[in-house]
């Protein structure tokens, strides 16, 4: 079980995948996250399954709420409520991070944005999730992964392949779970000026910013050559055949990714079975290659087009240059070096479906993460709130008047 961030505790009034994402890294790092949900409707992504957004998830189990949620503690509370928030005041005087991602027009009326959480608790370090950024005119403007990070953000447009005209479409939550790295390194950093100065930070994290951060080589590029749009290679390539993409023979794809041509183009030839290719003038050397581009690429495709993906991922081990095969995502939880470090973890939760589940990317003395499943809809809040000091009399009162379920 990792330990690093035990003792700390992280109080989150966030929705969706993005923010909690964050929370699900803390939980992973050992800390206690106490998510809030509203006591009724709770976190809208435990309705995803049922709205019918993925075909079949209904009978799977609602596993995007796992992934951003696993390890943590929920608590049914309306802190919309004057009861509620007496109770969140309570809870904020305990915690060491409030994380949110509610726009600033609902913490202003919840009575959670900084100086309201400050005031229940000057020591916290509170965070905020944003779609645009905490300034300028449209702060308070709604947004998900695909907008703000993946097509505003310029991800949909530029890694789209030579000769396709529509942008891409994105993943399941994939720039939301960049965007919770992001944040959960905001907070260890917040964390760690303030056990060295005292000082507790406000620490903003965009799905916009996130998306740039990804693209910055290519922000970089097109300001330096003034460009109006990137530079696009088939393949990859540009301009260097050991950079790219092969077809096998089964219909399956190898990566190669040696940017030292010269450097790795005998052992590349050796093990393609073309020692040939190597005294051949056109490929004499990586100007050469860049110049008989399409000839080099052609040779490539078909030295590799005679094996499976299989037998390449056995005659490839000993290649010096890298490489890899272009998995999809049901092998990742075979591949040896996922298995070896322990990167997958089977979870199962109180219904007894069973989740793959990946574990945060960042490891402390070798060991895997211990994960847990996520809780069930205000699973904690009785078991919390005895801690904080309520009574059962208490709690059947804030019961009846709708403040926690």
């Amino acid at each position: 079980m990792t330990e690093s961030m035990r003792g700390i505790r992280v109080l989150e009034v966030a929705s969706w995948t993005f923010v909690p994402a964050a929370g699900a890294i803390m939980a992973d790092w050992g800390a206690d996250v106490l998510k809030i949900e509203h006591p009724v409707t709770g976190d809208p992504q435990r309705g995803l399954a049922a709205m019918g957004v993925m075909p079949g998830a209904e009978n799977a189990g609602n596993f995007m709420m796992q992934v951003p949620n696993r390890g943590k503690r929920s608590l049914g509370l309306d802190i919309a409520s004057a009861e509620g928030r007496a109770v969140l005041a309570k809870l904020v005087a305990t915690a060491d991070v409030f994380l949110t991602n509610m726009l600033p027009s609902v913490r202003h009326k919840l009575r959670i944005d900084v100086d309201d959480i400050r005031a229940d608790n000057p020591n916290v370090i509170y965070v905020r999730g944003h779609g645009q950024g905490a300034n300028g005119p449209e702060a308070d403007r709604a947004a998900f992964d695909g907008t703000a990070y993946w097509a505003r953000a310029g991800l949909a447009d530029t890694l789209r392949p030579v000769g396709f005209d529509d942008p891409l479409g994105a993943r399941p939550a994939i720039g939301d779970v960049m965007g919770g790295l992001a944040i959960a390194g905001g907070i260890a950093a917040a964390l760690f000026e303030r056990e060295r100065t005292g000082v507790a930070r406000v620490v903003d994290i965009s799905l916009l910013n996130t998306g740039m951060w990804q693209l910055q080589g290519d922000i970089a590029m097109t300001g330096a050559l003034g460009l109006d749009d990137v530079l696009r290679f088939a393949g990859g390539r540009g301009g260097n055949p050991l950079v790219g993409n092969y077809p096998t023979a089964d219909g399956r794809w190898v990566f190669l990714n040696m940017m030292q041509s010269d450097r790795f183009w005998p052992d590349l030839c050796a093990h393609l079975d073309r020692p040939d290719l190597v005294t051949d003038p056109r490929f004499a050397d990586a100007a050469a290659r860049a110049a008989s581009s399409d000839e080099c690429v052609a040779e490539l495709s078909a030295a590799f087009a005679t094996r499976t993906l299989d037998e390449w991922r056995e005659a490839l081990t000993t290649l010096a240059g890298a490489w890899a095969p272009v998995q999809r995502a049901p092998e990742l939880k075979r591949d040896g070096q996922v298995v070896a470090n322990g990167y997958v973890q089977v979870v199962t939760d109180a219904d007894g479906r069973s989740y793959d589940l990946v574990g945060a990317p960042a490891q402390f003395d070798g060991q895997p993460h211990e994960l847990r499943a996520a809780p069930a809809h205000g699973e904690h809040t009785d078991e919390v709130l005895l801690d904080l000091g309520y009574s059962w009399d208490e709690l059947i009162e804030l019961k009846l008047s709708g403040a926690i379920s």
